[in-house]
């Protein structure tokens, strides 16, 4: 393990990225005011630029500290391995988020300097959760995040279902982030510190009291609640599919891919970082979570003839199958399956970002003005259109269905082995069963593109640049599925330096 480097000054250089980001946005923010609306498009370019600085700062901190654990701003923030590679790979997210929402937006009059500047602030929201060392910056950067994605959904202000949408996720992440801060509250009360690591050293010593375990446990019921709103797992769910319909599609992109990342971050930082020793107690809940997640995500999910309300139940079965990497770490108070299961879980995390980041960028991909693809009539006869962005797709819904050679089979087959690893082989039964249920609507896709008419015989309409970054991304999960090695051993590296 790398050696532990905290400072008793301060010291800015383990927050350079976020710092360089923020100051990239509040630029972008002023120049937006003077660029033209037939010019919007230097402002996503810009966005970019950003994106690579933040990169390369972020690739900076990691190899010339070695991996380290810095620990800056009083313990309040950490860089170790895992915030950095989760933000490397949320840059990506944003920045083909940007390529593919371009066009989409510019055809709807919805090409605005406040969608670039809002998802940039996001980006830097899920930055300062992906690297919280305490309850205090965790609950910041989670804010931060969610008053951008409200006001993302609203972005479409003519449109009533983008508004109610907005209402209905304003009013439960008000809620679930009450929830969550009453657990923090509760946990503070009974160690007496708002610092991850200082509150895992107390919980090791009050967990074998029983006055202070209920305590804890009190807390930690709120907690996990918060976490489960934040992930979309059931019964906590009921957002997602009204929030993805409603939203513009590019908005739903934005939605469904990074935060995910944040969202793990932040449950590994709580539960595993400052509440292991009570992983007996959350394990069951998580179980729990996450039996219910497969069983209402995936049955629901066939009855939906909407695409975007379909992946909105898709990304709960998923979430509610990355849950079982999380309850797999540690067996009867033994440690040793920890490494292999958070890993699979990140792993999971990571090949789920990258598989919705294809699903939507082809509903923006074939959607042009005046025309939204969203319903499976819509991708009827696909393979007639364009065989070649229709096999995209079979990639893509063969990963989120877990079928071999796809990143999806090799993540399930991770989650599954940890979960079986641990003794939980009848929850590793029920998710492949479930999983067996899901690849149901995922394969009826593939029928209707390849065995149905289609509804129109103009060839699909090409945007070179979208069309490009659609094929690297259905590749790369192609590729993942084939060769998931390094990915693999870069999470596993990520959660032992941790």
């Amino acid at each position: 393990m790398s050696p532990v480097k905290p400072f008793d000054v301060p010291n800015f250089f383990p927050a350079l990225p976020e710092m360089f980001l923020l100051a990239g946005a509040c630029v972008l923010l002023i120049a937006d005011l003077f660029v033209k609306q037939e010019r919007r498009g230097l402002t996503f370019a810009l966005a970019q630029v950003v994106l690579a600085g933040c990169a390369g700062l972020t690739a900076f901190v990691l190899v010339s500290t070695e991996g380290a654990l810095l620990y800056t701003f009083s313990n309040l923030f950490v860089a170790d391995v895992m915030s950095h590679v989760l933000k490397l790979v949320a840059y990506v997210a944003v920045s083909v988020t940007l390529v593919y929402s371009h066009q989409y937006l510019a055809d709807r009059g919805l090409l605005k300097g406040e969608f670039v500047s809002l998802l940039l602030f996001a980006l830097l929201g899920m930055m300062i959760m992906m690297s919280a060392n305490s309850f205090l910056t965790l609950y910041l950067g989670l804010e931060l995040l969610s008053l951008c994605l409200y006001s993302m959904v609203a972005l479409n202000r003519d449109s009533a279902t983008s508004t109610e949408a907005a209402m209905k996720y304003f009013v439960l992440g008000a809620l679930a982030s009450g929830l969550l801060l009453y657990g923090m509250s509760m946990i503070y009360g009974a160690t007496g510190t708002l610092e991850i690591t200082a509150v895992a050293k107390k919980v090791g010593t009050l967990a074998a009291l029983t006055s202070e375990r209920t305590f804890l446990v009190f807390g930690l019921v709120f907690v996990v609640c918060g976490l489960a709103f934040k992930l979309g797992v059931v019964p906590f769910h009921m957002w997602i599919p009204d929030v993805y319909h409603g939203s513009p599609t590019a908005v739903t992109l934005v939605i469904g891919s990074a935060p995910k990342l944040a969202a793990f971050a932040m449950a590994v930082r709580l539960l595993v970082n400052g509440l292991l020793d009570l992983a007996v107690d959350w394990q069951p809940m998580l179980a729990i979570l996450a039996v219910a997640s497969m069983a209402i995500g995936n049955i629901t999910a066939i009855a939906q003839t909407n695409l975007k309300r379909m992946l909105a139940y898709s990304t709960i079965a998923h979430m509610g199958f990355m849950l079982l990497g999380l309850l797999s770490g540690v067996v009867g108070g033994n440690w040793l399956n920890a490494g292999e299961a958070y890993a699979s879980a990140m792993f999971y995390t990571i090949v789920y970002v990258l598989t919705t980041l294809g699903s939507f960028g082809t509903l923006l991909f074939l959607s042009h003005k005046g025309f939204e693809c969203e319903t499976l009539d819509d991708l009827k006869g696909l393979n007639r259109r364009n065989p070649w962005y229709a096999f995209v797709v079979l990639v893509l819904m063969f990963s989120l269905a877990g079928v071999p050679p796809t990143a999806g089979f090799y993540a399930k087959f991770s989650v599954l082995s940890a979960t079986v690893a641990a003794g939980q082989v009848a929850l590793a039964v029920v998710a492949v069963l479930f999983s067996l249920i899901g690849a149901f609507f995922y394969l009826r896709i593939v029928k209707l593109m390849y065995f149905d008419e289609p509804r129109d015989a103009a060839p699909a309409p090409v945007q070179a640049d979208m069309g490009t970054l659609l094929t690297v991304n259905g590749l790369a999960v192609l590729a993942l599925g084939l060769y998931p090695h390094p990915l693999m051993a870069l999470c596993y590296n990520a959660i032992r330096n941790l």
